[in-house]
């Protein structure tokens, strides 16, 4: 691969990181709202929803750290 190459494969994996970030704390705020609902429905989709969106984030996150290590390992040889 080329240098331009790593280096655009780096910045999308950065801004992957970032809104994986972004889409854990939508998440946090989902399973919070669980607190203010009134039925059990509310509660369990609230609770699904937000964990759904936690591990979204999660895998994205984690995606674009390997992916980093990854490019930042072939841009050193």
């Amino acid at each position: 691969m080329e240098t331009d190459e790593i280096n655009a494969g780096i910045k999308a994996a950065q801004i992957n990181n970032a809104l994986g970030f972004f889409i854990i704390t939508f998440g946090v705020i989902v399973l919070f709202a669980m607190i203010f609902t009134e039925t059990f429905v509310e509660h369990m989709t609230d609770m699904v929803a937000g964990l759904i969106l936690i591990s979204i984030g999660g895998g994205m996150m984690w995606k674009a750290k390997s992916n980093i290590k990854k490019l930042k390992a072939k841009q050193e040889k």
